[in-house]
């Protein structure tokens, strides 16, 4: 008897985790615990490399249950899964919201909605409605709507009705807000200082709107809120869970954790202590996988929590509570429509003009250098290392998209360790420009010391040179033209390539 209660307790746990696996098809072991209680997986960009592939996948998980909770990562920016290997054909949140034009925020996300439902997916973890107050953000930045709290609550409200008609529930991320932080929670525990009145009034917001808007689930964040609690990070906190998303947001749908084996709270109790506390706290779902994508980690998950029932560390209606919301979860989405109202244009087409539409040209007065260019120019891309939510192999940059249009332009990648002699820049950018424009495109540079320091020393050297910002535009920007992007997606490399060359 005791055994038989085990197994009942590890299916019931295995109901409330959400891993992810390798591979474009499923492996045995996923299905096999498809059988003994999962009800949810989330997959990554290793999972995807055509659509048709990937709805050759989301048929065979739901083969074995046609209600299977299906996700995916896929914010339609910096953040792709669907198109790792090329770029998005859709800007991402900071260019939606420079433009400002919530119905143009609604069609982008209901037509990646449709993309998504018919490639069998049926939750997708966005939007991020953090509001980006800190320029220095390390893993936030163009994934936000804009630092104006108005702005942020306004587009993450549309970007979620747009999703949803097409029959994709979305998730708002990261509760309470990750975007007033300047640690990577991969990496280690962000601390947020400000006031419960300040949070109150600058982060929640968007959140606020997100429950009206009738969103489905929120991703909490691994980050610590003394004004909430001195002690557990918000995916741990029943205050923050329970009391503040719970009570006070009156949110009633599906809470999942962001990524638990990230360094902010598995540094702290474990992935496997991490997961109890969280289920604890009131999470509904825990996701993992991004980086423990392995079936040994996946049955340790749900191994714990059934000892943890057992042992009283956790309740065990908590667990109930937990599966039986992500079982009404499941069985809702797995009854939604294919699609919403048609909108008449391709979405990849809308994407294209959504990217135009969030171009800024900047001329200070004194500037030499006007556009169009003249000439095929030569391209300097100043590369940082990206965080881990953006997979490091997706291509960005304008000297591809420049090529497209001149293919005499010509170009040079240079990331930190690449200018760690003097001469490096008057190697690699500079004296392949003479007698060239020179296009310097950076990202997120204000973020970077060595990218100001070598973007500074190319415009001093080359005061004509034009600088192109593919992330957070800095305000003290040191070059005569600028262009603003507000993202580094495929089509904000095509839109900067047009502007730069004059083929709009």
């Amino acid at each position: 008897m005791p055994d038989q209660r085990h197994r009942e307790l590890t299916r019931l746990a295995n109901s409330v985790l959400q891993p992810g696996f390798v591979g474009t098809t499923a492996p045995d072991w996923v299905l096999r615990r498809i059988a003994d209680g999962l009800t949810s997986v989330v997959l990554f960009g290793r999972n995807i490399q055509t659509p048709e592939q990937l709805a050759t996948l989301t048929a065979q998980l739901r083969a074995e249950n046609p209600d299977l909770v299906i996700a995916v990562d896929e914010e339609a920016g910096d953040v792709t899964r669907l198109e790792r290997h090329t770029g998005s054909s859709r800007p991402g949140n900071l260019a939606l919201g420079t433009v400002d034009d919530p119905d143009l925020t609604f069609q982008v996300a209901h037509e990646l909605g449709r993309e998504l439902r018919a490639a069998g997916v049926s939750l997708n973890y966005a939007p991020s409605a953090d509001v980006n107050s800190n320029p220095l953000n390390p893993v936030i930045g163009v994934r936000s709507f804009g630092a104006r709290t108005e702005t942020v609550a306004r587009h993450t409200a549309a970007w979620i009705q747009g999703l949803q008609s097409a029959g994709v529930a979305a998730c708002a991320k990261h509760f309470p807000g990750h975007g007033d932080t300047t640690v990577d929670s991969h990496h280690g525990l962000p601390r947020i200082d400000a006031d419960a009145e300040t949070i109150a009034r600058v982060a929640l917001p968007p959140f606020r709107a997100a429950v009206e808007a009738g969103v489905r689930s929120v991703m909490t964040a691994h980050i610590l809120i003394p004004a909430y609690d001195d002690t557990l990070p918000a995916t741990l906190s029943p205050r923050i869970v329970g009391g503040l998303l719970r009570e006070e947001l009156a949110f009633t749908g599906l809470v999942i954790t962001d990524a638990i084996e990230m360094g902010a709270v598995s540094e702290l109790y474990g992935i496997t202590g991490a997961t109890v506390r969280a289920v604890a706290a009131g999470a509904d779902a825990v996701c993992v996988g991004g980086e423990s994508a392995d079936e040994s980690t996946t049955v340790a998950l749900a191994e714990a929590l059934a000892r943890a029932v057992q042992d009283g560390t956790l309740p065990q209606e908590r667990l109930a509570e937990a599966s039986a919301r992500v079982a009404e979860f499941a069985r809702w989405s797995s009854r939604l429509p294919q699609s919403g109202p048609e909108h008449g244009a391709d979405g990849r087409d809308t994407g294209l003009a959504a990217a135009r539409r969030a171009v800024r040209v900047h001329h200070r007065p004194d500037a030499r250098t006007t556009l169009p260019l003249a000439g095929a120019p030569h391209v300097v891309e100043l590369a940082p290392t990206t965080h881990l939510a953006i997979d490091g192999g997706t291509p960005w940059g304008v000297a591809d998209p420049l090529r497209a249009l001149r293919p005499d332009t010509t170009s040079v990648r240079l990331g930190e360790s690449d200018l760690a002699h003097h001469d490096a820049l008057d190697r690699a950018a500079l004296a392949p420009a003479v007698g060239r424009a020179l296009v310097v495109v950076v990202r997120d540079a204000a973020r970077h010391a060595w990218m100001e320091r070598a973007l500074d020393g190319l415009v001093r050297s080359r005061p004509d040179a034009v600088v192109v910002e593919m992330g957070v535009p800095s305000d003290a920007a040191p070059a005569a033209v600028q262009l603003n992007t507000h993202g580094a997606t495929r089509v904000c490399g095509i839109a900067a390539a047009e502007v730069l060359l004059g083929a709009v």
